[in-house]
This record gives structure tokens, C-alpha cells and sequence, in this order.
């Protein structure tokens, strides 16, 4: 029988490194081999070579969304500029934004120096408007961004944006330079082999049963490290204690098989932009680096008490409603686009949308995540800002306004289950009102106060 595959983008599971053998002590324990986990290690041992780190993982690098998602190493943050500098300053939100373009650059860099190939290519986004409604979002981006001194962010006419992304109904766009397209299992992979070159203890197999301060909780052993990292995202709620923390939403996704020449001719996509539009129920999509339609979205439901099982990354409802979004937007696709993977995964959603990043030195507990879905480039950002604050290093990264960040708990079941899903129908009947009448929906702008976005 052949191996489960998780995703286009991983394939088969790679055969597993040992488990922890038995109890250790060490500087830096890891709990997580996705991304924020295997960037705190690389830095961590970049920084001081010298450090003990440790890196526990319940099943292989790359596993959870790692392994699974859009392949988006982008510049995007789960908080609007606004929201930030309504709660920070104007000058925090700036500097945030800041870090996170670089943060773009920073990954490539990372790549070329250690040899990992991803196909790394920053193509930039172009997210198109395909109604009015849309358009009217679209300018407002725009807006937003130049009124923070962003000003490579552009309005596209229906010429141009049409000229990046050949979908049907284009009205207008946004492009914005900061992203890259990414093959994101190649990438957690060669991180984890790097860092295990360096001496980075990395044990796959080892679910950690509890956290506490000082201590990772294994069935193998106990690690015990003044530090202890928790690298999580989307499986946090399996953690004891944590089960409010971080709500997993899963995220669903399709591939084609390699498209002719004559089709890209149509869809577009010459330098792999990554795209979207501008609906409220979020869609994603890169043109592969072996010419394939990579094409994901959300709509999968929340499952009751942040339950989370391998079941849950199959739904054919939503593989379907992918399909069919697919061959509206490309009618070159055919109108049942044929596919030949289909996979998902949870992804980490906070109380308040908001990221976040710290160390509480009275425990040694720190942590990263709630990424919302943008977790490729954030997670790199994080484990930078993790490395600097564990080894007391004085850095901008430090000062950033997510550092030190608490989101509060999601609320207790049935409402959590209730809300979350009134919302992910809320969010499709607003995107069906907007293509019906091509207004905007008043309802969406209450989720997405409520949601704090």
C-alpha cells in the first residue's frame, strides 16, 4: 500500500530521523520542526554555535503546514497597517511593514547561502478585482499603503492586471513586489538538513505530551532547557493547556498537472506572481516552477472542541468549489478543471487575527505563531526576533509591536464551534451578495471588525 501523501508539495513521507532517546538537557528546546521552529534553530545556532538546541517533532520536518501550504513567502501581515498603528503608532506599524519586506529578501538570501532549492522566485502578487465592489477594496489598499509611505504598492487598470493574470471579469488590481513563489516542503526540508549539519539535535517521532517551564514532556524522556520553544501553529490546541490558545481553521488546496505552453499563454503568470482577488473568502494560487496550477482557499469548516485529524485535510465539497473557482477564473481549464492532487491542512488562528512572538523570562516559556495563513515569510521573522530575544541581543526585531503580544483566549465550546462557523457562511453569502449585486457587503465589514482585522 502506498504512503499517505500530505501534499503536492511534500510528497511521500521522508523516512524519520530517531526519536529522542531519553531524557536530555540542553540550552534551547524546540517544540515544532515547521518553519518558526527550524528558523529559531538556524539562527540560534547562527549567532552562538556553541548552544545546545534541541528540536522535537511528533511526526517529520515540514509536517504540518510547512509542508502544505500556498507556497507564499510574502510580506503580508494578519493585521492591517491601520489596526497596527491604531494600537502601536504609526511608527511601529512603518517599521513592522519594513521587516517584513525585507524578511522577503532574507529568505532568498538564506536560500542561495546554504544551498536550498525551492525555486525561489519573487515575482511579486497581483490581486486582481473582478467586480465593483472588489475594484473599490482594491483602490482602498492601495490607499492604505501609500498613506504609509508604501508606494510600490500599485493600482492596476483592467489592461494591466489582466496583462499579470488572464482571468475572466478583470476589472482592475494590485501588484506589490514583496513575495515570492516558493516550493515550501523543498524549503522546510533543506532547513531542517542544515540545521541538523550544524548539530542541531533534531528528533522526529516525538509528540510532546506536555509544557512547562523548564521542561518539554515526551513518552521517550523529558527535555529540560532554561528555554523552551513553542513552535506549534495550528496543532497548539493539542497541547494541555492550550486548548483556547489558537483555533485550527484548516485550509484546503488542488494542483493541475503540467499545463501546455498554450494554456499559460491565456492564464498569464510569466514571472510565477503569486494571485488573488479580492473576494472576502480568501483564494490563493501560484503558477509551480514545473508549470502547474498550485490553487487553494478556505471555506472548510471549523471542527468542535479545535479538533484536528488526518479525515479532516480531505473535503470534496470544497475540492469541488476549488475546481469550479479554477475554471471560472481560467476558462482555458475547462469548466471542471482536471486535477491531480488535492490536500490540506489546519492552519493557527488567534483571537484577535493577530500574530504574535515572545519570551516571559520569569518562565523561559516562549513562543511564535497565529499567522493566519501567512506564515511562510512571518515564520522567518519570528525566528529571527525568537533568536534575538533568547540570546538578550538588542535589535529592532526586538521592538516590534507583535514581540510580547497576548491574544485573548477563544471562547469556550459550543461557541467557539457556533461563531467561527457563522462566520465562514457569513463570509461566502457576502462574496455570493457583492457578485450578485456588485456592492459591498455590509456584512463582511462587521466580521472583519469583529474578527479585528
Amino acid at each position: 500500500m502506498a504512503a499517505p501523501v500530505i501534499s503536492f508539495w511534500m510528497g511521500p513521507p521522508p523516512a524519520l530521523r530517531p526519536p529522542l532517546p531519553g531524557s536530555v538537557s540542553c540550552d534551547v528546546a524546540i517544540v515544532g520542526a515547521g518553519f518558526t521552529g527550524l528558523w529559531t534553530a538556524y539562527y540560534l545556532s547562527s549567532l552562538d554555535p556553541s548552544l545546545r538546541v534541541v528540536v522535537l517533532e511528533s511526526a517529520y520536518a515540514g509536517f504540518g503546514a510547512s509542508g502544505r501550504n500556498g507556497g507564499w513567502c510574502s510580506a503580508l501581515l494578519p493585521s492591517s497597517l491601520p489596526s497596527l498603528a491604531q494600537r502601536h503608532g504609526r511608527a511601529a506599524a512603518i517599521s513592522f511593514q519594513r521587516s517584513m519586506n525585507e524578511t522577503v529578501d532574507e529568505v532568498g538570501r538564506v536560500c542561495l547561502a546554504e544551498g536550498i532549492s525551492c525555486d525561489f522566485h519573487k515575482g511579486g502578487t497581483v490581486s486582481v478585482a473582478r467586480s465593483p465592489a472588489q475594484l473599490s477594496r482594491a483602490a482602498s489598499t492601495v490607499s492604505s499603503y501609500a498613506s504609509f509611505g508604501f508606494d510600490e504598492v500599485a493600482l492596476l487598470s483592467s489592461a494591466a492586471a489582466s496583462a499579470r493574470l488572464g482571468a475572466t471579469s478583470v476589472l482592475g488590481g494590485v501588484f506589490t513586489p514583496h513575495c515570492a513563489a516558493i516550493q515550501p516542503a523543498s524549503l522546510v526540508r533543506g532547513l531542517a538538513s542544515v540545521v541538523a549539519a550544524r548539530g542541531v539535535a533534531l528528533y522526529e517521532g516525538t509528540p510532546v505530551t506536555s509544557l512547562r517551564p523548564g521542561a518539554a514532556v515526551t513518552p521517550f524522556g523529558t527535555v529540560r532547557a532554561p528555554v523552551v520553544v513553542r513552535a506549534t501553529e495550528g496543532y497548539t490546541a493539542e497541547l494541555p493547556g492550550h486548548r483556547r490558545a489558537v483555533a485550527p481553521i484548516y485550509s484546503l488546496m488542488v494542483a493541475t498537472a503540467p499545463l501546455p505552453a498554450s494554456a499559460w499563454e491565456e492564464i498569464g503568470l510569466a514571472d510565477r506572481e503569486t494571485f488573488t482577488d479580492f473576494r472576502h473568502l480568501i483564494i490563493y494560487g501560484q503558477r509551480t516552477a514545473d508549470g502547474r496550477l498550485a490553487f487553494g482557499g478556505r471555506g472548510a469548516p471549523y471542527h468542535f472542541g479545535s479538533s484536528i485529524s488526518p479525515s479532516f485535510d480531505q473535503s470534496p465539497g470544497v475540492f469541488a468549489a476549488l475546481r469550479q473557482t479554477l475554471g471560472s477564473l481560467f476558462p482555458v481549464l475547462g469548466p471542471l478543471p482536471e486535477i491531480s492532487h488535492a490536500w490540506g491542512g489546519p492552519l493557527g488562528v488567534t483571537r484577535d487575527w493577530t500574530a504574535s512572538v515572545g519570551l516571559d523570562r520569569a518562565t523561559g516559556l516562549a513562543w511564535a505563531g497565529g499567522y493566519v495563513g501567512d506564515g511562510v515569510g512571518t515564520s522567518n521573522l519570528a525566528g529571527r526576533t525568537l533568536a534575538d530575544l533568547i540570546l538578550e541581543m538588542p535589535s529592532e526585531l526586538v521592538s516590534l509591536p507583535w514581540v510580547g503580544h497576548r491574544s485573548r483566549p477563544w471562547e469556550p465550546e459550543p461557541l467557539r464551534w457556533l461563531g467561527i462557523n457563522a462566520a465562514l457562511r457569513a463570509t461566502a453569502s457576502a462574496d455570493a451578495t457583492e457578485a450578485r449585486t456588485g456592492r459591498a457587503s455590509r456584512r463582511a465589514d462587521l466580521i472583519h471588525r469583529l474578527v479585528g482585522g
